[in-house]
């Protein structure tokens, strides 16, 4: 089968698509070098797996996680990990992921936000709830390393596009109630083989806990 070439292809990102060798690719279409270009024909090995037009490519960018590009692009993390085949959370910058493509519509628009100066008696969850946004939201998009804030600091609010959904219910709502479990993390786990176990998604642990990255320590207590 043919492939187009699209912004951001690379021959590793193109072979880990369709789930074939880097080697096939340059050897089906006389390749000698890793250069490619936008609107160039590929001849793709036929026993290809994953249907290029059901999802596009992303590159992973410094700061990056799996959380955020699953936030950004309205998926889940545990799509993109089986989309991608991935063993673990880690990602490298320069990495292209494979991103659900019915979503792109709703994302390709990056979403918008107003500026607000942090005043006196200011937390992160008081600013995420007048602003109907999540605490993880406002975490994300600024790159917050931890829940204090300082009188002065300005903070970016999304207003548009990717505004998060959870109106941080489970902080404020009075009717929740939490009915987890707890798993303390042992030496070799990571987030997807934690939520396989139990039958959940990444996602679900991520915000349950308020987790700012998607890195464990061993006897980290997670309700699950």
């Amino acid at each position: 089968m043919n492939y187009t070439v699209k912004a951001g292809d690379t021959i590793y990102g193109i072979s880990k698509q369709f789930g074939v060798s880097a080697m096939d690719i340059y050897n089906l279409n006389n390749l000698t070098t890793s250069n490619i270009k936008v609107g160039q024909v590929l001849k793709i090995p036929t026993n290809s797996g994953t249907n290029p037009s059901n999802m596009f490519n992303y590159t992973v960018k410094k700061g990056d996680s799996l959380y955020s590009i699953a936030r950004i692009y309205n998926t889940t993390v545990d799509e993109i990990i089986k989309l991608n085949n991935l063993k673990n959370t880690n990602l490298s910058i320069g990495q292209v992921l494979r991103i659900p493509e019915t979503n792109e519509s709703v994302t390709t628009m990056p979403p918008s936000f107003t500026s607000y100066t942090v005043k006196r008696g200011d937390t992160l969850y008081s600013i995420a709830k007048n602003y109907g946004i999540s605490v993880d939201t406002i975490i994300q998009d600024n790159a917050l390393n931890s829940n204090t804030l300082s009188i002065g600091q300005v903070l970016k609010i999304r207003t548009g596009s990717g505004t998060g959904s959870e109106i941080v219910e489970e902080c404020f709502g009075d009717s929740y109630v939490d009915n987890s479990t707890t798993y303390t993390v042992k030496k070799g786990d990571n987030l997807y083989s934690i939520a396989k176990k139990y039958n959940t998604s990444v996602s679900s642990i991520i915000n349950k806990n308020n987790l700012k990255s998607t890195n464990l320590s061993i006897g980290q207590v997670l309700k699950i």
